[in-house]
């Protein structure tokens, strides 16, 4: 204590406690990534004060906007799994590695980014090139519309994951694992592959146009 000179064990007993002064919390790594047109809001609190995000854009946002690489660490499995993102994983040296963010600081904001549970919600395409996992805008997004995102139609193949339909009906639901050709089919003209909608060939198609 520098008011009676002695080194305590604990607090001093004529003074009192010394003023604990904080240091200023830091955002964490994925937080500090975040586009200036983009923000987090917090769409649920669950026990132990976990926060479920969602990022929503500021302003519009154009179609073919891409946005990336997805950060996140190489790992032959999940350390953290949520089922309302996303689960990616990449080809690196002959090997398939999961796209892993256990905590903030492991990745970048894409990991905020939640699923498409239709086609409808449906607002960026999750694809990988050269190694790295990208997002881009399928369509133009509206001031405060949130970004969710689904598999492009190859990269569904290879992460072995369904395609994302809206029946006629207007009942939306994941396409089964084993379904029957539609009636008429859209047909790309590159390669003979068939899909259920025009959006599906669409994100195919630009595959063919970034492989050329």
């Amino acid at each position: 204590c520098e008011d009676c000179g002695k080194s305590l064990i604990g607090e001093c007993k004529l003074h009192g406690p010394l003023i604990r002064a904080k240091d200023r919390a830091i955002p964490s790594r994925a937080r500090l990534t975040l586009p200036h047109y983009l923000t987090l809001r917090v769409l649920e609190l669950r026990a132990g004060n976990q926060q479920i995000l969602g990022v929503f854009a500021k302003k519009g946002i154009q179609k073919r906007t891409q946005f990336g690489p997805y950060v996140g660490q190489l790992s032959t499995k999940l350390t953290c799994y949520d089922e309302s993102r996303l689960v990616l994983q990449v080809l690196k040296d002959g090997g398939k590695y999961f796209l892993d963010t256990p905590n903030e600081d492991c990745g970048n904001w894409m990991m905020f980014v939640r699923l498409a549970r239709n086609q409808e919600e449906q607002t960026l395409v999750a694809y990988q090139h050269c190694g790295e996992v990208y997002f881009t805008t399928v369509k133009p997004i509206e001031p405060h519309t949130e970004l969710k995102v689904w598999y492009a139609a190859d990269y569904a193949k290879f992460m072995e994951a369904s395609a994302v339909f809206i029946k006629e009906e207007s009942d939306v639901s994941p396409l089964p694992p084993v379904a029957k050709e539609p009636v008429d089919p859209w047909i790309c003209s590159t390669c003979g592959s068939t899909f259920a909608t025009f959006p599906l060939l669409e994100s195919h198609q630009c595959i063919h146009k970034d492989r050329v």
